[in-house]
């Protein structure tokens, strides 16, 4: 039991350094704000094609979203520099101390020396011995003296050029921190124009319910009709292996346990883009009363025409056409699908063999933008892409 909870206790340790050897907080900050700028591309596509007002309201809140994130690195970021001030206040003090008693104590040997500095006294003191290995005693006592003193001044000056350097270090850390905090005063003005601007759009949004109702139904349809036309495509996959005669390859066992084993871990559809709709169901944003339909994947706005691509080897076993989302690509990963919708000029055909990363077509350009709807399956259970893909 004791060995037990000593190989835990080291494993769990081990993972604790190794989290805080790969945070990089310069790095998140970066990854988020290049978030932001791409919502703030889309948010001027958005306005520059006059798209709908909800689809703002998305962007906007993700922004929201992102400015918060950005905001709680900045107040980490401030607590360790804060921390970092504390610490090298108190190495300062401590070596003000420190040189304080050096001097203290230097004063006192400068001082002996000069009550006995003539050479004559200690000569005498040396001649007077009364024997020779009394005189060498003093002899070495009267030169380590000297050589005291010398080391004595050699390390005061050490102290000094040290206090110098550890206040050139407070001062670079503390200008660290007033610029830390006016970064964090920028971001929550941005973040208080965001909401009161996410504020004014549900105001806006509030007085067209009808013909929100109206466009979501329509919505409503077509998801239905693309999760229809999916669940039979996998279903009709899954029988085909139950069947008695149906043998499963070692390849595809493998190909399974690999994509199993890199959950949380496969590269994204797209180079570049931002989640619009998650997994799941959700309500309405503005009229909360509203349900919006079932989301079996996830939507990820991208660059328009931005390019696709698989995120693991497979087959791909169907390209079939849906309405409002384009063309499809169904890609078999052994007990595993994946499907990419919303696509134009696909570069792959059914029976294709795919590799992880391959171009397989480019997102379509609507007067919306270009978005991806990314779907992922276990044999006939639907799985939230989100924890599979790797972290951003």
């Amino acid at each position: 039991m004791v060995k037990k909870f000593l190989t835990l206790l080291v494993l769990s340790l081990s993972l604790h350094i190794a989290s805080a050897q790969s945070y990089d907080p310069e790095q998140r900050k970066r990854e988020i704000e290049q978030e932001i700028a791409q919502l703030d591309k889309q948010l001027s596509l958005n306005k520059s094609k006059q798209q709908s007002g909800l689809k703002e309201l998305n962007l906007i809140k993700r922004k929201i979203t992102n400015r918060k994130r950005l905001l709680a690195e900045i107040e980490k970021e401030i607590k360790r520099i804060d921390e970092q001030i504390v610490k090298k206040e108190s190495d300062v003090s401590a070596l003000i101390q420190d040189y304080s008693y050096l001097k203290r104590q230097y004063s006192k040997l400068i001082y002996t020396s000069y009550k006995n500095r003539d050479q004559k006294i200690w000569i005498s003191y040396i001649l007077a011995s009364e024997n020779l290995s009394q005189g060498y005693r003093r002899w070495i006592y009267f030169r380590d003296y000297a050589k005291a003193v010398r080391d004595k001044a050699k390390y005061i000056k050490e102290k000094e050029s040290q206090i110098r350097a550890e206040k050139d270090e407070l001062d670079k850390i503390r200008q660290k921190s007033l610029i830390t905090k006016e970064s964090r005063a920028k971001e929550t003005s941005k973040l208080e124009k965001e909401q009161k601007n996410a504020q004014t759009l549900v105001n806006q949004l509030s007085k067209k319910e009808k013909e929100y109702r109206n466009q979501l139904a329509d919505k409503r349809r077509e998801v239905e009709k693309l999760n229809r036309e999916i669940e039979r495509l996998v279903t009709a996959a899954v029988k085909e292996k139950s069947k008695p005669a149906y043998r499963e390859s070692p390849e595809d066992r493998i190909l399974s346990d690999k994509f199993e084993n890199n959950r949380g871990r496969l590269p994204w559809p797209v180079k570049r883009g931002e989640i619009s709709e998650r997994f799941g169901q959700h309500n309405h944003p503005v009229f909360k009363n509203i349900k919006l339909p079932f989301n079996n994947g996830i939507n990820i706005e991208s660059d328009n025409g931005a390019e696709v691509y698989c995120v693991f080897e497979g087959v791909v076993k169907q390209i079939l056409v849906m309405p409002g989302y384009n063309q499809c690509v169904l890609i078999q990963h052994g007990n595993y699908f994946t499907f990419y919708c919303k696509l134009d000029n696909v570069k792959v055909k059914a029976g294709d063999k795919v590799t992880t990363g391959q171009n397989i077509g480019r997102l379509a350009i609507t007067s919306e933008g270009s978005e991806i709807h990314f779907q992922l399956w276990r044999g006939t259970d639907k799985q939230n892409p989100e924890s599979w893909l790797s972290a951003r």
